[in-house]
C-alpha cells in the first residue's frame, strides 16, 4: 500500500490541526496510509522531508503549516526560504508533494484556509500530492 508522509509544523495547533485533518482525509479516502510527523515551526519542515523521503518509505509528502506576519522581517525569511527548499526537494529529489504551508496576514486569514469546513487548504494540498503522484506514475 503507498503511504504518503505529513509534515506538519505545530507552531498554531489549532491551525494545525484543521490543516492536518483535511490532509489525511483526502489521503485516507483514496485508499492510502498516512504517517504524520510533527516538527515545530515551519522552518524545521524541509529538513523533516529530506528525512522522511530518503527512507524510501514514501511515494509522496504533503507539507503543512503556517506562518503569520509579525512586526519584523522574520516573516519574510521563513516563507522565501521554507518555499524555496521545499521547491528544491521536490524537484531535485522527485518528491510527489503537495504544499499545504499557510502564509497569511493575521490569524483570521489563516482559520479561514486551514478551517475544513471553509477554504481546506490542508485537503488540497493532500490533493496536490496525489495529482503529481499521478503525474510522477505517468512518466516513470
Amino acid at each position: 500500500m503507498s503511504r504518503i508522509l505529513i509534515v506538519e509544523a505545530r507552531f498554531y495547533e489549532d491551525i494545525a490541526d484543521q490543516l492536518a485533518n483535511g490532509a489525511i482525509k483526502v489521503i485516507e479516502d483514496a485508499g492510502l496510509s498516512v504517517d504524520k510527523v510533527d516538527v515545530p515551526g515551519v522552518f524545521e519542515v524541509p529538513a523533516a522531508v529530506k528525512k522522511g523521503w530518503d527512507t524510501g518509505a514514501y511515494t509522496g509528502v504533503v507539507t503543512l503549516g503556517c506562518v503569520i506576519r509579525g512586526a519584523t522581517d522574520h516573516y519574510d525569511h521563513i516563507c522565501r526560504e521554507v518555499s524555496r527548499a521545499l521547491m528544491d526537494l521536490s524537484i531535485n529529489d522527485a518528491i510527489p508533494l503537495g504544499f499545504g504551508i499557510l502564509t497569511c496576514e493575521n490569524r483570521d486569514q489563516a482559520w479561514e484556509r486551514a478551517n475544513v469546513e471553509d477554504r481546506d487548504i490542508g485537503g488540497r494540498a493532500a490533493v496536490a500530492c496525489l495529482r503529481m503522484l499521478e503525474i510522477h506514475k505517468q512518466y516513470s
